[in-house]
Parts: C-alpha cells; structure tokens; sequence
C-alpha cells in the first residue's frame, strides 16, 4: 500500500507536497518522494524513511515550482531498497515522473515487451516503472511536440489496455501538466479537489481525502474507475473516462483498516463504515454467544479497532475501556519482515494497563488477522496482567488468500486463516473464544445507498475472487515465493548504495 498526490498550483508547491504526504504517512513508512517542475527543469528528493526524516530544509528549498508530485511507500515483494523509491523518472518524451499506488499484475510479461519491442530500458523491478515506460511509450507514439488531452486520454486508454491488476496513479508531464488516472476496477483509491486563490483555481489529487482538506482544498469528487484528468500548463481541467466497461470494485480492506477513519473514499465515510462493523460483529456475538455472552468489558487493539470496538461495547451493554497504551513511533507489524522482528515489535508497540485486565473477562477486538503473531502475543499480554478469560473478536473476516493489489499480505502458507477453521485459530492464538465478521456484514457495512453504484468490492483476501482476473495458482505459487519472510530476507541483504538526491536535477526534455 502506498500513498500518492499531486498538486497544480499557483505557488510553489514544495510545502503543501510536503504536508500532504504527512497525511498520508499511514499508507507507506518505509520511502517518500517529491519531485517538482519549474520553468521545464525538474527537481527531485527521494530516499527511505519516514516523510519528516527524508525532507530537511535543504531539500524542500531545492524543490522548485508550482507543479509538483509525491508518494509514500511501504514494498509488497522483493526489497525495501532506496533506488524504488518514488517518483520515478523517464526522459522520453517530454521528461515524465511518476507515482503509483496499487500494482500491476503483469508487470514481468510487460517488462519484457518493453525491452522487446518498445526498445525501453528499466533499472529496477518496481512495477511502478513499467507502467510509466507503458504510459511513455503509448505517450510518445502520438507523435506530437505538444499533446492535447485527447492524447493524454488515449495514452490511458492504452495504459488499460495492457496493465492488469490495481493502480491509482499521479503523472507530471515537464513543461505539459499532471494527470491522475485509476484502474478500471477502481481497486485503489484516487480523488482530487480544488481551491480558489488570487492567481487562479488550484487543483490537487490524492488517494485520501485527509490531504486534501488539511491544505484547505475542497474535495470534489472521487476519480471514477477507469477515468483520467488532466490539470494543463494553464490550469485548465479535463476529464475522460478511458477503460472500456469500467467497474466498481474498490478494495474493501481500505475500509477494514488501511484508510485513516476521518477518510471518505468513494462517497463512503471510513468512520461509519467501521462504526457499522462493530455494529454487525456485535449482532453475530448476540447471536452466537448469546445474552450471556460472559463479558464484562471490550478492549480494542490500538488504532484502527477502535471505532468498531466502541460501538461493538455500546450494543452489547458492555464496558468500553482503553486497555493497551500505543508507541506511536514503531510502525504496523505485518509489514515487517520476520517473525521474530514482529514479535519484538508488538510488546514494545503496545503497553497494557493492568487494572482494566485484572479480574475480568476481556474481549479484545482487532480490525482482521493476518499472521495471527500480534494476536498471540496480545492474548498472552492480556493474561500476564490477570485477565481470567480473553476472547477476541476480529471486524474483518479471515484473511485466507494473498492480496495481488497492492498490500503485503503475505504469503499463502503464512496466512494463519489459510486452510484452518475458526477452532484451530483460537487454539493457536490461545484465546477463551474466537469470532470472525462474515464477508457479507462487511460488505452491508460499507455499502450505502448514497453510493447506489458501488454494489461489490474486491474481497480477495477473504474470498480469494480476484476482480481484476488473470490470477491463477501458478502465478501464486511465483508470488508467495517473492513475498515470504525468507525472500525478503534474502533481497534485503544486497548492499543499497544509497545517493543523497537532495536538490538533483533532472533536467527533463521540454520540446515545446
């Protein structure tokens, strides 16, 4: 999972980037980027780490102009190296930086047609540099020094065509403008906003709503499925659906736990979405457990439980209480890699408060389980500071396939839902009692009649229906070999030569 923006303004851009993109530090923490354009120069930063340690004075004086686009990154496969750090950058034609959140799932067939065929040479295994060799390529074949929008919008129509699987991107083109432009399954979140000032209407695109009104734009809609816009040299706005029988198919695990809650994603407030999962998970544990369901107070797992733990404890007639205190400073565990690191990660992550424990019967509600490691050592820190009987109840249902799209969930064998039933979990994680959302609450739960449109979702993690088509064993198996603790283990070991890019120029091609 990875954040993007992009901003077309009035004024340099570099701060606003830079504000942005702490937004939506909780979509990536391992690299950020900016990259920025002025007078058809353009200027880049980019390195691993946290936004607030990637950007110091001297890197946000250097990055010029008033167009400009970032990104934040965690790695789904492979390594973590600095050199796949966000935007990346083509020269031909125009000087073109690009973002992506999502990912492709033809990247290898792709790479090698471009090598190939479209004669594009590619220095990294990020996907998100095949798809903008693919939007170069398709670019460059208009085969005009100054493209219109109809050439932008037949470039992604072209991008459709030949790029399977997730994709909310951001695109500058030197000299030309930004582009923002979704898959046709809508499976990654994009929206964009707008805001009036002195010198004319700024735009600005994002995959949250949270980085566009903390800059004080106004959200004005979500990027439909398939759809491209264009924010011209001048400013100007234009917009196009592009993808042939477009779908919507957003990831509904954007809503279980990735999105910030004060988000809205496709017309559908996160927070009432989660509000209504606790409200559903609640009605399971009535009907299931029944009346006497023996509990006496509802823990959630810091953060993102919270919201469907509180109105889980207000329909049960339960206590709510904060039961474990967060270090704010160690990142979301089923990112990392290994499991003993994870482990490590979650008794210094999270701290409890022995008095809300002692005594009592606890039901500590996480938003899913992936791993089932955090679990474990939650339940047992629970019991270390007296807690007679611990449940545990997740908002999501059971994690039991690999997600394709864009976030590291992991390999099959290491799912702990995978081939195991609701009893063998429990046993395994060591808690008193186990329940599970079922797939079709969530979905009741963040659907809304105010979005009439969006009827389905991928649910592929869940229900391993993988929307976006073209997923089979074999490509799986190739996968879970990439993705395992012991593969990234293994690609983290190559020695990283990293090069401080503060205040590079790029000097892209401008050729009108």
């Amino acid at each position: 999972m990875c954040g993007v923006v992009g901003i077309a303004g009035k004024s340099p851009v570099n701060q606003m980037l830079f504000d942005a993109l702490t937004m939506l530090q909780h979509r990536g923490q391992d690299a950020a980027g900016i990259v920025t354009c002025h007078q058809g120069r353009l200027f880049l930063r980019k390195d691993n780490g946290m936004v607030r340690d990637v950007f110091h004075t001297r890197h946000m004086r250097a990055l010029q102009g008033n167009y400009g686009i970032g990104h934040v990154r965690y790695p789904t496969a492979g390594s973590s190296s600095s050199a796949e750090a966000q935007p990346f950058y083509v020269n031909s034609p125009y000087g073109i930086t690009l973002a992506h959140n999502g990912n492709l799932t033809n990247a290898e067939e792709i790479h090698d047609d471009l090598f190939k065929t479209d004669l594009r040479h590619m220095n990294t295994d990020s996907d998100t540099e095949v798809l903008l060799n693919v939007f170069a390529h398709e670019l460059q074949k208009c085969g005009t020094l100054n493209p219109t929008p109809q050439d932008i919008f037949h470039t992604v129509s072209r991008v459709h065509e030949r790029c399977k699987g997730a994709y909310g991107v951001v695109a500058m083109i030197t000299g030309h403008g930004l582009v923002g432009f979704r898959d046709p399954n809508g499976i990654r979140p994009l929206v964009y906003g707008s805001r009036e000032t002195e010198q004319g209407v700024e735009y600005i695109i994002a995959s949250e709503s949270v980085a566009i009104t903390a800059l004080g734009f106004k959200v004005e809609r979500d990027i439909a499925p398939g759809e491209a816009i264009f924010i011209n040299a001048d400013g100007k706005l234009y917009s196009q659906q592009c993808a042939v029988n477009p779908e919507y198919r957003p990831c509904i695990f954007e809503y279980v736990y990735f999105a910030r809650p004060d988000a809205t994603i496709d017309g559908i407030s996160v927070y009432k979405s989660r509000l209504k999962m606790g409200e559903k998970l609640a009605h399971k544990i009535l009907k299931e457990w029944g009346e006497a369901h023996d509990i006496d107070v509802v823990i959630p797992i810091p953060d993102t439980s919270r919201t469907s733990a509180l109105e889980l404890a207000n329909i049960l007639g339960v206590k709510f209480r904060e039961g474990f205190m967060k270090n704010r400073y160690i990142g979301r565990t089923f990112i990392m890699p290994g499991q003993q690191q994870r482990k490590k990660s979650v008794r210094q992550k999270l701290n409890p408060v022995e008095l809300e424990f002692k005594d009592k019967n606890v039901l500590l509600v996480d938003d899913s389980i992936v791993r089932g490691t955090t679990c474990n050592e939650i339940i047992q820190m629970a019991r270390d500071s007296g807690a007679k009987k611990v449940f545990f109840a997740s908002a999501a249902p059971m994690v039991k396939y690999p997600n394709v799209y864009g976030i590291d969930m992991p390999a099959k064998s290491e799912l702990i839902a995978s081939g195991r039933s609701v009893e063998e979990i429990r046993e395994i994680i060591g808690a008193d009692r186990l329940i599970f959302q079922d797939l079709e609450d969530l979905k009741n739960a963040v659907r809304t009649s105010k979005v009439p449109e969006l009827k389905e979702f991928d649910c592929s993690v869940f229900d391993g229906v993988y929307v976006a088509g073209g997923i089979d064993e074999t490509y799986l198996t190739a996968l879970e070999q990439k993705r395992n603790d012991s593969a990234k283990k293994q690609a983290d070991s190559y020695i990283d030569v990293n090069v401080d890019t503060a205040s590079v120029d790029l000097s892209g091609i401008n050729e009108e």
